[in-house]
C-alpha cells in the first residue's frame, strides 16, 4: 500500500516514505467532524477512458489547517477538486470527507463543502441577493437576510446585492461565488483558482474570508497557478504531476527556494 501523506512535516514523497496515517481507528468516540482527518484519500484514482487524471492520490489533511496544491496544466488538480466536491466519482480507491464515505454519504458530505470552481455557478438573470438567496435556501440558512448583508459586506458587494450579476465583471462574480461558497458556514472549502479575476485588494482579503471568523478556522485546500499567493497563504503547499502528489512541504518558505522545488518535481525550465 503506498505510504499516507499526513500533513505537517515538510518532506519529499517517495514510494519508500515512512509516514503514518493520522486516521483514528474506528471506533472512536470523538464527533464525525473530528475522529477522521477533515479531507483523507486513500489509493485514489480517476480515468477518463484512456487517460488516467489521478494516480492512486493518498492525502490526509487536518482539521483546521490550509493546503495550497500546485503544478502544470494536467497535473490532475482540478479533477482531485472535483471528484473532492462530489462532482466526478474516483475510478478507484476511497475519498472520506470528516468520516463521510462519498460513495456512499455524498448528499451529507456535501453539507460540509463550500466550493469555488472555474465556473461560477450563479445565475446571470437574478441579482446579488436573489442568488445568495436561493442558495440558502437550498442550505436551510438560519437568519438567511442577515448572512446575506455579512457575506456580501466580506467580499466587498453589499452595495451590489439588488444588481444583476449579468453587469457584474469577472472579478465582481467571483466574489459573488465566493460569498456564495461561504454562506452555509462550512467546515471544509475546496477552491480551484479562487483569485481569477479578483483585484489585488479582494486578493489580499482572500485568506481571512476563507479562513472564518474568529473561532472559526475552517479547512482549506486550493488550487492554483500563482506560486507566490499560493505560498504565502498556506499552512503547507502540495505539488501535483501526472496525477501523483510529488512534493508536500510547509508554506512560508521563500519564494526563489519553493521555484526550485517546483522546476525539479515538475520536469519545467523557469521562464
Amino acid at each position: 500500500m503506498p505510504a499516507r501523506l499526513p500533513l505537517g512535516l515538510s518532506h519529499q514523497v517517495s514510494q519508500t516514505d515512512p509516514s503514518v496515517s493520522t486516521t483514528p481507528a474506528p471506533g472512536a468516540t470523538l464527533p464525525i467532524t473530528l475522529q477522521w482527518p477533515a479531507i483523507s484519500t486513500e489509493g485514489l484514482s480517476k480515468s477518463f477512458g484512456h487517460f488516467t487524471a489521478l494516480r492512486g492520490v493518498d492525502l490526509d489533511l487536518p482539521h483546521g489547517s490550509f493546503l495550497t496544491i500546485v503544478g502544470p496544466n494536467g497535473a490532475g488538480k482540478t479533477t482531485l477538486i472535483r471528484v473532492l466536491a462530489t462532482l466526478a466519482r474516483p475510478s478507484s480507491g476511497r475519498v472520506l470527507m470528516a468520516g463521510l464515505d462519498l460513495t456512499k454519504d455524498a448528499v451529507e458530505a456535501r453539507r460540509l463543502l463550500g466550493v469555488v470552481l472555474h465556473q461560477t455557478l450563479l445565475y446571470d438573470n437574478l441579482t446579488a441577493e436573489q442568488n445568495l438567496r436561493f442558495y440558502g435556501k437550498l442550505y436551510a440558512v438560519s437568519r438567511l437576510d442577515a448572512r446575506i448583508e455579512d457575506v456580501a459586506e466580506q467580499v466587498g458587494l453589499r452595495q451590489r446585492l439588488r444588481d444583476p450579476v449579468r453587469v457584474f465583471s469577472r472579478g465582481m462574480q467571483q466574489r459573488l461565488a465566493i460569498a456564495r461558497a461561504i454562506l452555509h458556514e462550512p467546515s471544509i472549502m475546496l477552491l480551484d483558482e479562487p483569485d481569477t479575476g479578483l483585484d489585488i485588494d479582494a486578493a489580499a482579503r482572500l485568506k481571512q474570508i476563507l479562513r472564518g471568523g474568529p473561532g472559526a478556522r475552517r479547512t482549506v485546500l486550493m488550487v492554483t497557478h500563482n506560486l507566490e499567493r499560493g505560498l504565502q497563504i498556506c499552512d503547507q503547499v502540495a505539488i501535483m504531476r501526472r496525477g501523483r502528489i510529488m512534493y508536500l512541504g510547509n508554506g512560508g518558505m521563500e519564494l526563489d527556494r519553493f521555484k526550485q522545488i517546483y522546476f525539479e518535481h515538475t520536469g519545467l525550465r523557469e521562464p
